[in-house]
Formats: C-alpha cells, sequence, structure tokens
C-alpha cells in the first residue's frame, strides 16, 4: 500500500511557498524574473541530495530522471511537469504560510489582513477538510499553492520512489518550468532533455479531479488610426483613436460572451488592455473557446463589431491581428487514449473518487502536448488560486503524491 505522510508534503511546501517566485508579464526576458531561479536552484540541489540526476539552466527549468528500475525494457519514459513561478494577479512577496491543524469548519480570520477571512460558505471544499490540516497564507499575499503545491507533490513522490526501490517503474523524469503564469512556461523547454513519451502535469484542484481539456486560446489586436490634426482647429477634421477604442469596448455585448457571464463549455472575448493616445490606439483581447473553430465565430464577430464602430468614424481606420496562444489538448490526447486511462486507475488506486474536468484556461500541458509530449493534468488540491484567501489540504497533497506513485506503478505494470 503506497502511503504518504501529509506532514512530510506540507513542511516541503511551507518551504516552497516562502520563496517569491513571482513572474512578470511586462518582461521579455526569460525567465521574466530572476528570482524564480531562487526555487529552480533549490530543487536541483534537493533532487542531487537524493542522489539523481538534475540539471537546471539559465532559463529557470529544472530537469531530472529517476532510472528505471525494472528488467522490462519497452516501458514508456513517463515526465511529471509543475511551474515554479506564481501569478502577477497578487503579491508572492514575504509569503507566511500558516498550517491550520485540525480544521473545525470556522472562518479563518487571516491575521495579517483582518478583512480577509476564508468561510466555508464561500468555499464549501473546505467542509471535506474538517479535522485535517488547511494551509493558508496570513492574508497579506497569495500562498503560491498554484503550483508549488505541485512541485512539493513531485518532489515528495520522488522521494518516496528513491525510498522504495522495491515499486518497479520505468524511467521517470521530473521538468519544472518558470513563467506558466504569463504564458511562457514552455518558451525555452528543452524536449530532448525531458526524453519522455508520455507526460502529466501536476497543476489541478479538488482532490480526485482529472482534467484531459483546455481551451483554445487566441490574442487579438485591434490597432485604430485616428485622424490627428491641432485640437484649436480640429472641428469636423479631428477623430480621436481613444474614443473610438471606447466606442467599440461600449458595443461589446453587456450580458453575454464576457468571462464574467459565462460558463461551463460556453467561450468568451475578454478585453484586457487597451493603450495609445489620440492618434492611435490599441485594444488588446483574450479570445476562448474549446474549439478552432468556436474561436474562429468569435474573431468574426468581433472584427464585425468593430467594423460597424469604426464607420460611424469617417476617415479612421483599424487592423485586426490574431496571435495563437495554445490549443485544446484534447486533440492530442484523444489519440493516446491510455495517457489519460491510467491516471483515472492511479487516481482510483490512491482511494478516490474521479472527477473528470475540462480547464477553462491552459496549463503548460496544453503546449506541451502539441509539442510531441501528450499532457493531461491531476489535481494538487490548490483553492482560491491567485488570491489572499487560497489555501490547500495537507492530505489532498499527500494524495496527489501517492497518485504520482501508482501512476509509475502502473506503467511499468502496462508495458
Amino acid at each position: 500500500m503506497i502511503k504518504i505522510n501529509p506532514d512530510e508534503v506540507a513542511e516541503r511546501f511551507m518551504r516552497y511557498v516562502k520563496i517569491d517566485t513571482q513572474s512578470d508579464p511586462e518582461s521579455q526576458q526569460h525567465p521574466t524574473t530572476e528570482k524564480q531561479k531562487d526555487l529552480s536552484k533549490l530543487l536541483y540541489k534537493e533532487l542531487l541530495a537524493l542522489g539523481l540526476k538534475a540539471e537546471t539552466d539559465e532559463y529557470g527549468y529544472v530537469y531530472a530522471s529517476i532510472p528505471s528500475n525494472s528488467s522490462k525494457k519497452n516501458i514508456s519514459a513517463i515526465c511529471f511537469c509543475s511551474h515554479v513561478d506564481t501569478a502577477p494577479d497578487c503579491s508572492g512577496t514575504n509569503v507566511k504560510p500558516i498550517l491550520h491543524k485540525n480544521y473545525d469548519g470556522k472562518d479563518i480570520v487571516l491575521p495579517d489582513d483582518t478583512t480577509q477571512i476564508l468561510k466555508a460558505s464561500k468555499s464549501p471544499y473546505l467542509l471535506q477538510h474538517i479535522n485535517g490540516d488547511i494551509i493558508t497564507a496570513s492574508g497579506a499575499t497569495l500562498l503560491g499553492a498554484d503550483d508549488k503545491a505541485g512541485v512539493a507533490c513531485i518532489m515528495q513522490a520522488a522521494v518516496y520512489l528513491v525510498q522504495h526501490p522495491e515499486i518497479k517503474h520505468g524511467d521517470i523524469k521530473i521538468v519544472f518550468t518558470p513563467d506558466e503564469e504569463v504564458g511562457q512556461g514552455t518558451a525555452k523547454i528543452d524536449m530532448q532533455k525531458i526524453g519522455a513519451q508520455f507526460g502529466y502535469t501536476m497543476d489541478g484542484g479538488e482532490a480526485g479531479s482529472l482534467e484531459d481539456e483546455t481551451f483554445s486560446a487566441d490574442g487579438a489586436n485591434i490597432i485604430i488610426e485616428g485622424v490627428i490634426v491641432h485640437p484649436g482647429y480640429a472641428k469636423n477634421k479631428l477623430v480621436n483613436a481613444l474614443k473610438v477604442a471606447g466606442a467599440i469596448l461600449d458595443a461589446l455585448p453587456k450580458n453575454e460572451w464576457s468571462p464574467e457571464t459565462t460558463a461551463l463549455r460556453e467561450g468568451f472575448v475578454h478585453p484586457v488592455g487597451m493603450n495609445g493616445i489620440a492618434e492611435k490606439a490599441t485594444l488588446q483581447f483574450l479570445v476562448r473557446d474549446f474549439t478552432v473553430s468556436g474561436l474562429e465565430k468569435h474573431h468574426a464577430r468581433l472584427k464585425a463589431i468593430a467594423t460597424e464602430v469604426i464607420n460611424k468614424f469617417p476617415g479612421a481606420t483599424m487592423e485586426y491581428m490574431i496571435r495563437e496562444q495554445y490549443r485544446n489538448m484534447k486533440e492530442i490526447l484523444d489519440q493516446h487514449p491510455q495517457v489519460v486511462a491510467y491516471a483515472e486507475e492511479a487516481i482510483r488506486r490512491a482511494g478516490l473518487s474521479i472527477i473528470k474536468e475540462s480547464i477553462r484556461g491552459g496549463t503548460d500541458g496544453s503546449r506541451l502536448s502539441y509539442m510531441g509530449l501528450p499532457c493531461p493534468n491531476i489535481f494538487t488540491g490548490m483553492q482560491n488560486i491567485h488570491s489572499k484567501l487560497e489555501w490547500v489540504g495537507t492530505g489532498d497533497m499527500a494524495k496527489a503524491a501517492e497518485t504520482i506513485v501508482h501512476l509509475s506503478m502502473i506503467w511499468e505494470e502496462k508495458a
């Protein structure tokens, strides 16, 4: 029976979250912040201390291997991947993790900001952790369970596999990436160094959840050229690009088609940036759907709305630009059904019910799947991510680590 101690995962996790690894969406460097390497270097040293072959590079990636101990020769190498960075949405500086032993179901007032109150009425998954241990931050920062919970689970599973050589497995690869939160998690990844045929990101939420589908994602820019003249002599001549941009935003549907009005399998268009001057302005959008055909419909609709507005401003012109971001990994995973099937079996062996979900977003696995590493996403327990009310159950992290061990065994058994 595989049994991983939640206290050990908790201790490891709390060490990791104290390291500030926030990424920066405005940076053009790789990694986008040097401080991400602080955790990468620590993980590299801990992997070496386990006796494993490991390396880290100038971009902040960490690669490691647990060699096969099976007599079978045809076992596929599998990879487990998590990201070291935390989101720019909320401060990740000076994180103070708090371990709440034997959670009793009552509200938790976070000490560094008493307006931050974790309530089961708003986070009902807490009720499944009564009498268990949970970890929060102190109220001034996010916690960083996204995705240091995944990092801790992978590391704890690696410790277990090294300490239990009787568990037979093929080659196990470990990868920790920077900059996932700003969409650059695979920008400088070395697929040859990974050297695996299949993979799993450990970057999911509720215990038992398994995600084999993500949004397909594009970015869209609408670049507006106005007509600029001296404002003192502008009557019937000047066309202000900023006002045109504002009119386009105002023309968007109010009760549909946006993140705040959609759920489940509905796609959306989301304005995320506006910059410029009276002469020229740019609107930046996220475009999301589970199918490429859905993306195409969203682009056509957005372009039509913008064109209709532009036509009301004689002299103004626009350019509509599309940038592909990532694609739904399910298209790749459906070609390799065993990858998801083995994950389901591992979750069941860990004593959990399977929760199949579609991600209204993307993971490193989205890109990795299209880079030759089919890669669904497995739970870690993280909740209320990117916020000061983020929390994770230590028992969930232990179960995620156990799932990794079971998966390693299953790939060997099925070979």
